[in-house]
């Protein structure tokens, strides 16, 4: 993150200004020790023309969010402003009043609220932060504003490529490009599945022996796949990979059935998996959304996250399973019984997917972004996996979700249209989900 700082003064004499010059000490004091990067205008900010100059300057450091501090009460018309100079949420930071004397000293906090609500009124997204600078709840308020909002510009500006169509029958996770940018201001691209079996191809064999060496160094071990058969999983992964940097891609989503098994005689997810323990956005089954899933859990720094069927569920208790795609991370120990294995899909017996379960114990987020109605809607809840009930093929959890009789939210998400896929990342994150969908002025069920 590198925030721009933004600290509105004003041209007449007007409140306590040693409070205000004392408050915009401490925040340059707190803003000093704080573990990111701030960029601080030199125009004095006291009119629409400083204001246009500083945010220049901002833009001109590659700030990723705008910080606006009013140390005390300034012009409101600055409010309406800022939406025309920069292109993502700001962050309002309010002060406390001056607690001696019987003078009001800043207003501060009335200046943000009269920032927020017109910048709601005008549909401009901001977080706000209200607290006195030093303090730690101050600091741990305005750092989840800084990286919600540097997220939310950074996802806003992202481009999705999407190889072939969704899977056979799978018409729910159709995507409409121009929803898609409209609405949450992802670019959508389109690349055919011969064009990408021939990408596949393009590789020599000396970077095909490459590959497979880091593959190796994984410590994964073989499970009924043979090592003559794993140059086809390192096309895949190379391809993908080429696909993402090349095009400059921050999510992929790829129809991997059933017409790439059956050309290529291979599935691509061991791909898929190294790809997403590397934090790549990389969904299955040519489910776009999947993939805007996937990338919102990337840009709000969710960790390695990844797309799962929801198989069965009773009222405490979801089974989180797919056919082998879950990233390393998520899985139990390479060299446990349970951990990543290289083995053959359980349906047609074709190398290579990942069979493993995911770690006992670890906290966890269930999340999705879907269109329905319209219009875009974000899901996200909590849980923790435990130890599953029976073992199963590809990738296999069973996540107790807290606080919520799972039959009935199940229901809920069903008619509000959600479809099978979920994304799956480690922590517990459900706030700052929240948080985001707001950012993003979409619909949120929890």
């Amino acid at each position: 993150m590198k925030p721009g700082i933004l600290v509105l003064g004003r041209k007449r004499p007007g409140f306590d200004p040693e409070w205000a010059a004392h408050v915009v000490s401490e925040v340059e004091a707190s803003l000093a020790v704080a573990p990111y990067e701030v960029f601080t205008p030199t125009v004095r900010i006291v009119d629409e023309s400083t204001l246009r100059a500083a945010v220049k300057q901002c833009v001109a450091a590659e700030a990723d969010a705008l910080v606006v501090i009013q140390p005390t009460m300034s012009d409101g018309n600055l409010a309406a402003t800022l939406p025309q100079l920069w292109d993502g949420p700001v962050i309002l930071w309010a002060t406390p009043e001056k607690q001696t004397g019987s003078m009001i000293s800043a207003c501060s906090l009335v200046g943000a609220h009269t920032f927020a609500s017109t910048l709601r009124q005008l549909g401009a997204p901001f977080e706000l932060v209200y607290g006195m600078p030093g303090a730690k709840k101050t600091a741990c308020e305005l750092e989840r504003a800084l990286r919600l909002a540097s997220a939310c510009r950074r996802f806003q500006h992202g481009r999705i490529g999407l190889v072939g169509y969704h899977a056979p029958g799978f018409i729910d996770m159709q995507a409409d490009p121009f929803q898609l940018k409209t609405e949450l201001g992802l670019q959508l691209r389109h690349y055919g599945l011969s064009e990408f079996v021939a990408m596949m191809d393009e590789f020599g064999e000396q970077e095909i022996q490459e590959d497979l060496a880091r593959v190796r160094e994984t410590g994964m071990r073989l499970a009924g796949v043979t090592e003559d058969e794993l140059p086809v999983a390192s096309r895949y992964y190379l391809a993908m990979k080429k696909l993402l940097d090349g095009n400059h891609l921050d999510g992929l989503a790829v129809r991997c059935w059933s017409e790439l098994p059956n050309v290529v005689g291979q599935w691509p997810y061991l791909g898929m998996v190294r790809l997403g323990t590397e934090g790549r956005s990389v969904a299955c089954e040519g489910d776009v959304d999947g993939a805007v899933s996937l990338l919102a859990g990337e840009a709000l720094g969710l960790g390695q996250t990844y797309l799962s069927d929801w198989l069965e569920h009773d009222r405490e208790t979801i089974t989180l399973w797919h056919a082998g795609n879950a990233p390393i991370g998520l899985c139990e120990p390479v060299d446990s019984e349970f951990g990543p294995r290289i083995a053959r899909h359980f349906n047609n017996q074709k190398a290579a997917v990942i069979d493993a379960n995911l770690r006992v114990g670890m906290p966890i987020t269930v999340h999705r972004i879907w269109r329905c109605d319209n219009t875009y809607r974000l899901t996200a809840f909590e849980g923790e996996t435990i130890e599953p009930k029976r073992l199963l093929q590809g990738t296999n959890g069973l996540a107790h979700v807290d606080g919520l009789d799972v039959c009935d939210l199940f229901d809920d998400l069903v008619h509000a249209g959600m479809p099978h896929h979920v994304a799956v990342s480690e922590g517990h994150h459900a706030e700052t989900l929240r948080r985001f969908a707001r950012l993003l002025n979409i619909d949120f069920l929890g």
